[in-house]
């Protein structure tokens, strides 16, 4: 599933109502803790790609799910990829925000919240990415090494 996003900072919201309604969409519970988490992830991303690029993005979400068991109705997420595509090949580079700033958080926000997360190039821009799972991920950097230029947590 994917959106366009204007270069604009209010698709954020339109991004995270978007992500809320797709899980609604899944039979997930879009308040659920790893709801809150993805519209987090989501919103950082989006905002990182809007405000430092000036130009659209385009927000992809991959969710497969499983039912929870034969007896529940409900779903569970497996593993939960999102993906920003932007028109910039600036690498993301977290940074480290002081006590009264306002902004500087998102991607340490992301590097906690998620499983893994890295960036790559891709066309004339770039392409972030995060992934949220039931079970986390280990990624050795000796097995399975980023391509050139892009970074994996």
């Amino acid at each position: 599933m994917q959106l366009a996003v204007q270069a604009d900072p209010a698709e954020v919201g339109r991004a995270r109502r978007w992500v809320r309604s797709r899980l609604q969409g899944h039979g997930l519970d879009p308040d659920a803790p790893i709801a809150e988490t993805l519209v987090l992830v989501v919103s950082e991303l989006v905002t990182n790609a809007v405000v430092h690029t000036g130009c659209p993005a385009v927000l992809r979400l991959s969710m497969p799910v499983a039912a929870a068991g034969s007896d529940e109705a409900s779903a569970v997420l497996s593993l939960v990829r999102v993906e920003v595509a932007d028109a910039s090949r600036t690498a993301p580079a977290p940074r480290h925000a002081g006590g009264d700033s306002t902004n500087g958080r998102g991607l340490e926000l992301v590097e906690l919240l998620c499983d893994r997360w890295g960036w790559y190039p891709d066309g004339s821009g770039k392409r972030v990415w995060c992934e949220i799972g039931a079970e986390p991920a280990v990624v050795h950097p000796v097995e399975q090494a980023p391509a050139e230029g892009a970074y994996a947590r």
